[in-house]
């Protein structure tokens, strides 16, 4: 019987991408109260990566320019029919610092989008080896010149930051009409394009996600060098909840539910009560 077991689990292991199951153990949670998160995020990031990754590879391989573009098309169509789930630690991690989310549901959050990302890259790799298409690639830094990761740290810290700071613009400060939705995700896209033109240094992958469920793919396990959670966890985190503290200092909400001695810097605006007509005699 355990030599049955032994062969079913050797079989079971060697087609699941390592981590998937620990993702799922997040789905019982609260009474299976956050299933929906956890799918909703799950297939979100599936379609970010496809979306996101294709772009000179797929598509427009000879011309930068038009990848670019066509970079920017797909950030807007996976957020649109993935219904604008984070498909980003660091984004959920901000989120619950501002108090968008509690802890459990950025916990669900985080694990639907790893085990999007577990899923997604060997997923598009076998789509890719049956219709001939270049493999897509994923975030990796160079330690040449770069031994303590400090460099790429710092890449990181600063991408998410930004990142941060144009979520919370092209979402909550900005209004655009009846056209909000299409013009601030463009917005959101042009500015992860720049971005990653701007902080090259670790990928850059502005998203813990994708720099650990690219390594997991391609080095068949997940990373035991400490700089790769320094670069793409630490940092990223820290530069999401440094962006989240100054979104507080400004708007004047808490932060880690606490009140921020400090701010706010932009206090809302009072409206003037109408004043009482004096009745006629």
């Amino acid at each position: 019987m355990f030599s049955l077991l032994s062969s079913l689990v050797t079989t079971f292991t060697e087609i699941v991408p390592p981590g998937l199951l620990f993702t799922l153990l997040a789905v019982p949670l609260v009474n299976f109260q956050h299933l929906k998160t956890y799918r909703d995020e799950f297939i979100g990031t599936l379609l970010m990566i496809g979306l996101t990754f294709s772009p000179g590879k797929w598509i427009a391989e000879d011309s930068m320019y038009l990848a670019w573009a066509v970079h920017v098309v797909g950030v807007v169509a996976a957020d649109k029919i993935g219904g604008g789930q984070h498909v980003n630690p660091s984004m959920s991690v901000a989120m619950f610092s501002l108090g968008k989310c509690d802890y459990t549901e950025m916990y669900v959050r985080i694990a639907g989008a790893m085990g999007g990302g577990l899923v997604a890259f060997p997923l598009f790799k076998a789509l890719s080896d049956m219709l001939g298409w270049t493999p897509l690639g994923g975030p990796e830094f160079n330690a040449d010149g770069d031994e303590d990761g400090s460099a790429a740290a710092a890449s990181e810290f600063f991408a998410t930051f930004f990142l941060g700071l144009l979520v919370y613009l092209v979402n909550w400060e900005l209004n655009f009409g009846k056209h909000h939705y299409w013009i601030k995700q463009t917005l959101t896209a042009l500015g992860i394009r720049a971005l990653i033109q701007l902080f090259p240094t670790a990928g850059p992958a502005m998203n813990p996600m994708l720099g650990t469920t690219w390594s997991v793919f391609a080095y068949n396990g997940f990373p035991e060098d400490v700089r790769h959670y320094l670069v793409y966890w630490v940092a990223s985190i820290l530069g999401a909840l440094a962006s989240g503290f100054a979104y507080a200092v400004y708007d004047g909400c808490e932060f880690l539910g606490m009140k921020l001695p400090i701010g706010p810097i932009n206090p809302p605006k009072t409206v003037a009560a109408p004043s009482k007509k004096k009745k006629k005699n």
